[in-house]
């Protein structure tokens, strides 16, 4: 791929800005109405708030957080703090304040944008930890928010975001140019973002991404392509995850229009609403949909069942043929015309009717629910990458993809498999510059050469396609792409109480964390007895209802000390210790996740039967 046309995502910013000002930018929710935001408006308004944080003394590099769901002004302030030459650090509304306070603390961030009061109340009350925090800048005006930058003692801690924009006009009449010096001023090393990643230990690492990291992701995307100026993107994925990132990065730099809504409880409506041509979103918001789309069928009655599995058989007939490269039957394409007269295309008119594809990241996407797709006439594109590597480093294409696979490299992205284990290892324009204030986690995954470690295991076929085989690094990503870090949860659990022997948290591709536990044997048998059971082995303690009531409270206790995305759900008492015998435990009495896993599918398997409702 040719050398950067671009220095940094300022000027990625300014230039589509000023090449397409009148061109709609962006679609979002307001007033009950959807609005619309041309590339002029949200260039003002990134200007805005950037002189309004230059008002407010940030200097280049220097850290700004936003703690918010995924809306229209999170673009925008994540502009203007690019093009004030700050760096945005993310935080997902589900942190806890513990979490919020490290992840502010780590990155000595200097301002944070809130999206309302409730946001705003969690920042305020760690206060006294973060002495470096200047302002809290909110979205939606309520609660302690003040409309003024200044008031009679000095600045206002806490300020919508209405005033930041005011004042950032006022300062910009005083200081002409200035804003825009800076903005240029901006060079491909400079850091862009500290976005914060599980690590195995449950304590997030800031992943260090410069301006060109992004640059080369807008590029590279639009090397691809896929996407132009005509389409329209639908964007609900949270802006802290890099995957988000990504996606805002390339429809700037491709001048795409995005609707921006972060609400996804009624999503199938937006989509039929704002009718997008593509959206990316993890392999849970396909079960979902899947789900919703096969409980339609059931509830047509018994003929339109038969129908909507007859036409799901055609399909997929279909689609194995052509990812085969082979040429279908008449007879198959006259079947498939029917299939979609009389079935797809009432479920592609629920998705606008304009939707070219969707774009599968974050965790993997079983294989049977891409197939499923495409029989009803949506192709699912299956994507892979790290927050290390800027997300994006592998993607199925539309003409060119195979499922189970997570496609070809992305241009410019370079790959080599470690002929020891087969891990897979990244190089290229969007790996990290390193984990912040980490320099011993930096050199356990990225070497002198620019080589990253993935912690992935995969292979690589002849035509280029990466299929990803194991996961070398201890961490579950559940399908809604959210890392947990088991071993930090298991050692929570087992020192809660004496109950608890051994745990294994498991959840890899899962919608939700569930749990293997065993008794500890003296503890139990012990209580048996002095409740007059007698000396129950631990099997039939394994069943006691008390008991189990008793691990329950346990984990309870645990989850909530934990984000939603990391608690236990569900949870089952083992008969048995784990044992070095059945191969569940090494030598060493470390437990093998991989082989008690398999020893225990069918009771996980059980854990999770709604999660893919079965035609």
């Amino acid at each position: 791929m040719a050398s950067a046309s671009f220095r940094s995502v300022a000027e990625v910013f300014l230039h589509r800005v000023a090449s397409t000002p009148d061109s709609d930018a962006f679609v979002h929710f307001q007033d009950g109405a959807w609005q619309r935001m041309t590339w002029q408006r949200a260039g003002d308004r990134a200007k805005a708030i950037g002189c309004g944080l230059m008002e407010l003394g940030i200097e280049p590099e220097q850290r700004c957080a936003i703690l918010s769901a995924t809306r229209v002004e999170w673009i925008l302030a994540d502009m203007g703090i690019m093009t004030a030459g700050a760096a945005t650090t993310t935080l997902y509304t589900d942190n806890t304040p513990d979490e919020c306070a490290h992840v502010l603390q780590d990155s000595q961030a200097q301002i944070i944008f809130t999206e309302h009061a409730e946001h705003s109340a969690t920042i305020v009350a760690l206060r006294s930890r973060l002495p470096q925090l200047r302002c809290i800048v909110q979205v939606i005006p309520g609660g302690e928010a003040s409309h003024q930058l200044m008031g009679d003692a000095g600045r206002h801690f806490v300020i919508t975001l209405a005033a930041l924009e005011e004042a950032g006009l006022a300062w910009d009449r005083e200081h002409p140019g200035v804003w825009l010096d800076r903005a240029r001023s901006v060079e491909p090393q400079h850091l862009a973002a500290i976005i914060y990643t599980s690590g195995t230990t449950g304590r997030p690492k800031g992943v260090e991404l410069t301006h060109d990291c992004w640059v080369f992701e807008g590029e590279s995307m639009d090397a691809l392509g896929i996407m132009s100026p005509a389409d329209t993107q639908y964007l609900f994925l949270p802006l802290a995850h890099s995957f988000a990132k990504v996606m805002e990065i390339a429809s700037i730099r491709i001048g795409v229009v995005t609707v921006v809504d972060g609400r996804s409880e009624d999503l199938v409506a937006h989509l039929s609403q704002t009718r997008p041509s593509f959206m990316a979103a993890v392999p849970r918001i396909f079960e979902k949909l899947h789900n919703a789309i096969v409980h339609q069928a059931h509830a047509s009655g018994p003929v339109g069942r038969h129908l909507f599995r007859w036409a799901i058989r055609v399909g997929t007939d279909l689609s194995d043929i052509r990812q085969a490269g082979q040429r279908p039957s008449t007879s198959l394409l006259l079947r498939h015309h029917l299939a979609k007269r009389l079935v797809f295309s009432r479920i592609t008119d629920q998705f606008g009717g304009r939707l070219r594809f969707f774009v599968s990241g974050g965790a993997p996407l079983p294989r049977d629910l891409a197939r499923f797709f495409h029989a009803a006439g949506i192709l699912v594109l299956e994507g892979y990458g790290l927050t290390e590597s800027s997300a994006a480093s592998f993607v199925n294409r539309p003409e060119r993809y195979r499922f189970g696979t997570v496609g070809p490299a992305m241009p410019g992205v370079q790959i080599r498999l470690d002929p020891a284990d087969g891990e897979i290892l990244l190089k290229g324009r969007g790996v990290m510059r390193g984990y912040h204030g980490l320099p011993e986690d930096t050199a356990a995954v990225l070497d002198a050469d620019g080589w990253l470690r993935t912690g992935d295991i995969g292979t690589v076929d002849a035509e280029g396609f990466l299929t990803i085989t194991d996961r070398k690094k201890d961490l579950i990503k559940t399908s809604g792409g959210k890392y947990v870090a088991p071993r930090a949860i298991e050692a929570q659990l087992a020192a809660a109480s004496p109950w608890i022997s051994r745990v294994l948290v498991h959840g890899n591709g899962r919608n939700f964390v569930s749990a293997l536990l065993t008794l500890d044997q003296e503890h139990a048998r012990g209580w048996a007895r002095q409740a007059g059971l007698g000396d129950l082995d631990v099997a039939t303690l394994s069943r006691n209802s008390e008991i189990y009531s008793l691990i329950q409270e346990i984990i309870d206790r645990v989850n909530s000390m934990l984000p939603s995305h990391q608690q236990i759900r569900r949870f089952a008492l083992l008969p048995h210790e784990l044992s070095v015998e059945r191969g569940e435990l090494t030598p060493t009495l470390k437990v093998k996740r991989s082989i008690v896993e398999q020893h225990y599918k069918s009771l996980l398997d059980g854990f999770y039967a709604d999660a893919v409702v079965q035609i």
